[in-house]
């Protein structure tokens, strides 16, 4: 009777699935590697949740050990004006990081390409804006595009992305790594969500008028009678 392989420490095994989910750089190649396979939903919900889960983990313990959530936070309170920036799939995390930052900070905008279009703010970046930008495989041209001119206009460029080699990196001044790793044929954006409200938590606990303004936020909410819970 054959004794059965030992099972690989958890550290060789996380090392074996990022490995795998840098191979498979397609929705299509994670698809085949992950979904073809016949298997309960029960099974798959599983899979999915200790991947999200363990992948959260590992993003808040890198970033408290590594200190960039601080530093982009600080960088966002002391600027004059905040721009946010995603394009494809990253624009819902934009939206999301825009209307948290709103909520206790003045001076925030989304780069919409409607109201807010990059043209007109490349055209007058100064040296107290900061641009956060969210850049996640298969990295969208656009946002690091915009990304490389608000630099060289001598603005400061946050990037939200999940490498810290990737084309955004290379544009920013202060890089926040996100893991995106997943058991599904889409990058996870559990830990993204997660880093938008960690950031916007920092950034609120230290703005001068947070508070004031979050105030009267509440009191206009009630005027406007926005929602249906009063």
């Amino acid at each position: 009777m054959s004794e059965e392989s030992p099972r690989p420490p958890a550290a060789d095994r996380q090392a074996e699935a990022a490995a795998e989910n840098r191979r498979l750089t397609s929705p299509d190649a994670r698809y085949g590697a992950r979904l073809r396979r016949q298997s309960s939903a029960s099974v798959l919900l599983n899979a999915v949740v200790e991947a999200d889960r363990a992948n959260l983990e590992r993003t808040m313990t890198a970033l408290q050990a590594d200190g960039t959530l601080e530093q982009a936070a600080g960088r966002i309170v002391a600027a004059r004006r905040r721009f946010i920036l995603g394009s494809a799939k990253s624009r819902a995390h934009a939206t999301l990081l825009h209307l948290e930052l709103s909520a206790s900070l003045a001076g925030v905008s989304l780069i919409d390409e409607g109201a807010v279009r990059a043209i007109d703010v490349l055209s007058d970046v100064r040296p107290t804006d900061v641009l956060i930008a969210f850049s996640f495989r298969r990295y969208a041209r656009p946002t690091i595009v915009v990304a490389r001119e608000f630099a060289a206009a001598g603005g400061h460029v946050v990037a939200i992305t999940d490498d810290a080699g990737s084309p955004l990196a290379g544009a920013a001044h202060t890089t926040v790594v996100v893991g995106t790793g997943s058991a599904s044929f889409a990058d996870s954006p559990t830990a993204i969500s997660a880093v938008v409200h960690a950031l916007a938590t920092l950034t609120a606990a230290s703005a001068k008028g947070a508070r004031r303004r979050l105030a009267r936020r509440e009191g206009l909410a009630h005027a406007l009678a926005i929602y249906s819970d009063e």
